[in-house]
């Protein structure tokens, strides 16, 4: 028997080889002259995922999917609109208000044919194999989804006669709440807006980078001298962990996710509450 178990140990070339052979097959590769990023196994694969950006890509080979493709943009890519005539592509979408964006986009210029939604207010990224798995067996077909986007008929209303009774007015609606911040960063939500882009800002309140918002969890690990982030998007407990680590003072974004733990180090707030009320 102690024979036996010192014959079955592995060798370290052995464990070196795994190693190596299981680094190799999650990296992330490039696809098509945009050079977008891609899973391992989208080359071989008739059955391909669209994702936003290359974290998502991170997380799906985490879950064991490697035939995967990011948009990495609000914008789609002649070689996502290419690709999705050749295979059978199924969108893995965020379910926030730039999934909502990004999946108008896909519906109306390439041949996607199912959408998978992670749960509302989290993105791919940050989601478990759980609920990846999820979304994917819940794809809804494109056709229903734009069957569903028609509108249907008004109906035609007969008129009757009712007795007028006296209706009290509303009370006044509260005034919205104005969180005051610097000029620069009202004026950077304002230019946002409808982007799906994000700028990081440092003390001087000037712009130290510019960048798709399916770039900016893993652009924020990597950077320094950050201290207000500026995004059109959701605000996610990720978002706000990562900002806490790095020390980043406040989060401005479209709205805050209601899973949301706030960090007493970080200040979070919509661009309701930092912009105008004629520009919110």
């Amino acid at each position: 028997m102690h024979r036996w178990n010192i014959e079955s140990i592995p060798s370290v070339d052995e464990v070196y080889k795994e190693i190596s052979d299981t680094m190799k097959v999650g990296k992330v590769e490039k696809y098509g002259p945009e050079e977008l990023p891609a899973g391992p196994g989208l080359e071989s694969a008739k059955e391909i995922y669209v994702v936003e950006g290359r974290a998502d890509i991170i997380n799906l080979m985490r879950c064991g999917i490697f035939n995967t493709i990011a948009l990495e943009g609000a914008k789609v890519p002649e070689s996502i609109k290419k690709i999705t005539k050749e295979r059978n592509a199924i969108a893995l979408l965020d379910g926030d208000r730039g999934g909502d964006l990004i999946q108008k986009e896909l519906l109306q210029v390439t041949n996607v044919k199912y959408v998978g939604r992670a749960p509302r207010g989290k993105e791919i990224e940050e989601c478990n194999c759980k609920e990846i798995n999820e979304a994917i067996e819940g794809k809804i077909a494109v056709a229903n989804l734009k069957e569903s986007s028609i509108k249907p008929p008004v109906p035609v209303s007969i008129p009757v006669s009712v007795p007028k009774k006296v209706v009290p007015l509303p009370p006044p609606l509260p005034e919205r709440q104005k969180i005051e911040v610097p000029e620069a960063i009202s004026q950077a939500a304002k230019a946002l807006v409808g982007t799906l882009e994000a700028v990081l800002l440092n003390e001087k309140q000037e712009v130290v980078e510019h960048l798709p918002v399916s770039q900016l969890a893993e652009k924020l690990q990597l950077i320094a001298g950050v201290e207000t982030i500026v995004f059109d998007g959701i605000i996610t407990q990720r978002i706000v962990d990562i900002a806490a680590d790095k020390n980043i003072k406040r989060i401005v974004a479209s709205r805050i996710s209601e899973a949301v733990k706030p960090a007493l180090n970080v200040e979070l707030v919509t661009f309701q509450n930092a912009l105008p009320a004629s520009n919110a």
